[in-house]
Parts: C-alpha cells; sequence; structure tokens
C-alpha cells in the first residue's frame, strides 16, 4: 500500500511489587502498538532482586504475536522490562536491527527501546569509529546507546548520562532505557514523536502513545514533556529533575501522528486523535464541498475523517470497502503484472454500497499516487458512478527526516504537479487536500512539524544520506 509509515513504537514497565511476570504485559502493550511497527518486536527484561545487570531478551522479525508464546514470555522473568515494535527508515528491516538493543558496557548493562530518526547519524558514527566502536546494526539507536553508555563511565547516574547524550543527538527520539535499577523515558528537545507514563497499582510505564496504556489496564499520569528525562525508580517513585532536562524554547510535534500514526483511541499532548480527524473531516466539507451521494473513508486512518466529513456536509456516511485484517508483513506481493490485486487482497470495494452513486472518498494521505488510482478504479469498477476524492492532509511536497518513510520529492505525486494533474493521474472527478492554514485548527494550536508539507523542519535536514535512499 501506497501510504506513509512511521518507525516504531516503544513500550516499558517497571513493577515495585515484583509480584508478576512483566513481559506479558508489556507484550500487550506492544500488540496496542502494532500499527506503528510491523518489520520486526522485541522484549528486554531484568529480575532487579536477581543478579545485577543480567538481561533476558527476545527479538523476532514480523508481528508481535508471530514472535511470543506463553512459553517465551514465561522464560522472560523480570519485574522491569522495555518492549519495541520497529518499521525501519533509517537502518535495513534485518533481525540484527531489531529492538531493544541490549549493551553492556564498563559500569554495567542497558536496554534501550527507541522511536525517531536522528538527522547527525553519520556524523556520530565517524567519531565514535574513530575511537574504536565496532557496529552490530545499521541503526542510529545504536549510536544513542553508544552516547550514553561513553557518557556514564565519567558521570555519577544515568539520567546525567542520558542528559549528556542527547545534546548531542539532532533528530527526533522517545526513548525508554532500562538500567539494572532504573526505568527511564526522555524525549527530544522538539517532543517529534510522542512518549506518555501510566500507572497501573504499583507499576509504572511509559508507551508511545495512551491506547497502549489503556490495554493493559493501566491509568494515564502525564506526557513526558519534550526534553524531558523522566526516572522511574523504587526510592523515588516517579521522578523528573530539570537540571538534566534540554530546552530549546520551542517544541514541533509530529502532525502526521494526528493525520495518521496515531491510533483513533489515543490522546497525544492531550490532544485527541479521534477529534483531530474528526475536525479534518468537517474543515474539508467546509472548504471543499461537493454534491454526493455517500462519504467513505479508507480503512483505518480515512474513517473518522470521513465520519467529520459527513456529520458537516449532511451527505450519509458508509462504509464503502471490506478491509482484510489478515494480511502482515509476509503477504507474497504478486507479479508486476498483477500488481492490481496486492490492493485488493486489502480493500476491496462494497458494491452494494456505492453502486449508482456519487461518492466522496476521504484518505489520509497521497503519497506516490499509485495505491489512489487503483482504489478510484475499484469504486468505478463497482458501480460508483462518481468518485471526489478529499485528502485530510495537505500535498507531501517534501521528505520526512524525523522517522516518517516519505521519499524524495521526485517521488511525490504532487510535486511539480498542479491539484488539478493530480487529479488527472488519480483519475478522480474531483480532489481536494486540507488547507494548511487548518494544520493549527485539528491540533487545537499545538506547534507542530509540518516540514513535509512546507519544507521548513525544526532540525536543519542532514546534507548526507541517512535514510538509504541511494540504496534502494
Amino acid at each position: 500500500m501506497d501510504e506513509p509509515r512511521e518507525e516504531c513504537g516503544v513500550f516499558g514497565m517497571y513493577d515495585f511489587s515484583a509480584q508478576e511476570n512483566v513481559a506479558s504485559t508489556i507484550y500487550y502493550g506492544l500488540l496496542a502498538l502494532q500499527h506503528r511497527g510491523q518489520e520486526s518486536c522485541g522484549i528486554a527484561v531484568s529480575d532487579t532482586s536477581g543478579p545485577k545487570g543480567r538481561v533476558l531478551s527476545r527479538k523476532g522479525m514480523g508481528l508481535v504475536n508471530e514472535n511470543f508464546d506463553e512459553e517465551d514470555l514465561d522464560s522472560l522473568c523480570g519485574d522491569i522490562g522495555v518492549g519495541h515494535v520497529r518499521y525501519s527508515t533509517a537502518g535495513a528491516s534485518t533481525i540484527e536491527n531489531a529492538q531493544p538493543l541490549v549493551l553492556h558496557y564498563l559500569k554495567g548493562t542497558l536496554a534501550m527501546a527507541h522511536n525517531g530518526n536522528l538527522v547527525n547519524s553519520p556524523e556520530l558514527m565517524r567519531e565514535l569509529s574513530r575511537t574504536g566502536a565496532i557496529f552490530q546494526t545499521t541503526t542510529d539507536s545504536e549510536l544513542i546507546a553508544y552516547e550514553i553508555a561513553r557518557a556514564r563511565i565519567n558521570t555519577g547516574s544515568v539520567e546525567e548520562a542520558v542528559s549528556m547524550a542527547m545534546n548531542r543527538l539532532k533528530g527526533s527520539y522517545s526513548l525508554v532505557i532500562m538500567s539494572p535499577r532504573k526505568l527511564i523515558g526522555a524525549r527530544d528537545p522538539f517532543g517529534i514523536r510522542p512518549l506518555c507514563i501510566g500507572k497501573r497499582g504499583k507499576a509504572w510505564f511509559f508507551a508511545s502513545e495512551s491506547c497502549a496504556l489503556d490495554t493493559v489496564g493501566a491509568e494515564f499520569v502525564r506526557d513526558v514533556e519534550p526534553g524531558e528525562i523522566v526516572t522511574i525508580s523504587p526510592r523515588f517513585g516517579l521522578h523528573s529533575d530539570r537540571s538534566h532536562c534540554i530546552r530549546n524554547g520551542k517544541t514541533a510535534r509530529c502532525v502526521f501522528e494526528y493525520i495518521y500514526f496515531g491510533r483513533a483511541d489515543s490522546v497525544i499532548d492531550k490532544v485527541s486523535v479521534y477529534n483531530s480527524r474528526l475536525m479534518a473531516g468537517r474543515f474539508l466539507a467546509k472548504d471543499s464541498p461537493v454534491d454526493a451521494d455517500l462519504v467513505i473513508g479508507v480503512p483505518e486512518s480515512g474513517s473518522v475523517a470521513a465520519l467529520g466529513f459527513s456529520m458537516e456536509s449532511g451527505i450519509p456516511y458508509g462504509q464503502g470497502f471490506v478491509k482484510n485484517g489478515y494480511i502482515g508483513r509476509t503477504f507474497i506481493r504478486p507479479q508486476q503484472q498483477s500488481r492490481e490485486s496486492a490492493v485488493r487482497v486489502k480493500l476491496n470495494p462494497l458494491r452494494q454500497a456505492v453502486e449508482g452513486k456519487r461518492v466522496v472518498m476521504i484518505d489520509d494521505s497521497i503519497v506516490r499516487g499509485t495505491t489512489s488510482d487503483r482504489i478510484v478504479r475499484m469504486l468505478r469498477e463497482a458501480g460508483a458512478t462518481e468518485v471526489h476524492m478529499r485528502v485530510s492532509s495537505p500535498p507531501f511536497l517534501y521528505p520526512c527526516y524525523f522517522g516518517t518513510d516519505i521519499p524524495e520529492r521526485e517521488q511525490l505525486i504532487a510535486y511539480n504537479r498542479t491539484q488539478e494533474e493530480v487529479r488527472g493521474v488519480i483519475g478522480a472527478d474531483s480532489l481536494a487536500y486540507l488547507k494548511m492554514e487548518r494544520l493549527g485548527q485539528i491540533v487545537e494550536d499545538l506547534p507542530v512539524c509540518n516540514g513535509c508539507f512546507t519544507g521548513k523542519y525544526p532540525v536543519d535536514p542532514p546534507t548526507e544520506d541517512i535514510r538509504g535512499e541511494y540504496e534502494r
């Protein structure tokens, strides 16, 4: 499917009561975050009452439920742990790059899960290589772990080491770090990638999204603030030392967390993902109205925006597609001549709903346009008399360097094309995007990064290839 993809999701847990094995809870937390990455997954745990620094871990390629069974989880005994689901935007999709990363060094052991993308990774890699570092992965996550380990040798605490490392990192990152007796959450100074805190009884949690806290029965406490380092330990409970925080005076959350990445039942930085998408649909109906008989959404992220369009326009909302929910990353793509089937296996139009109707189809974005034209054609073949496409984001005009897999400009359908030319390529009767001025309104004026639409990034983009574009 031609759609934007996110790099990963992180989850961490520390149970002070030590009455349960945290691995099973982390497993359910990762299931709730599976939408953030389907290429690989992993869990690392430690028993704080056992040998100091002993970490048990298991990682694998594919989905969470493909890699862990009850026996696996029972073997991962511990009261503190971190988990990770991954989609690769930097570094190959291999088992070596799966997380959490477990690092043994002079001061002990660290296990780390990372969501985001560094823009200065080539510079850091060259510097670390000159000091004798040997890399086991091709990810920027390993560079972060090395920076923390190197700083920890000359500091009094892990938190201070994380703070020193953060001063050297440029880009986006949400980190969950497990040391022998502490669980630490950290977020880049712009807050590009989300991270929140939860609590259940005597257990504390970090998670990329609040929906994962709901899944494990934890109460949402608050978001980790941009540039903040939060420590969970038996001695202090939840603790944040402002002397370790990294502030830069401005923030820039990724707006696509609200448009596409986040699950609809999540609340990110006090803004509801569901409400953001509902408002986007309402604004599309206000700004780009059309006479039609039915409003449908492209599952899943287009569905809520379609409901908002229907509520604002008065055009009935309906289900236009049946989605196959059993297609994982192991799906075997067909031969070139039958590429159409790749879309039909995931989505199939509901003829009984669209036949003989003028249809408004809402999607979250158009990247290369290769899927949009097929979906439009499928609707026409199912009997739709007109297909009007509305997109709940502005046109993609620039790549993303912060963990969203938006490709180079030449691969973007909106680059060097007018809106009317894009409409002609995808074959729709009409096409309209969410207006740029509406972005701030759908996130309640929260400062956001909109670099993929404007080319204006919160951090200067890299001067070197950090995303493997040339290898691709």
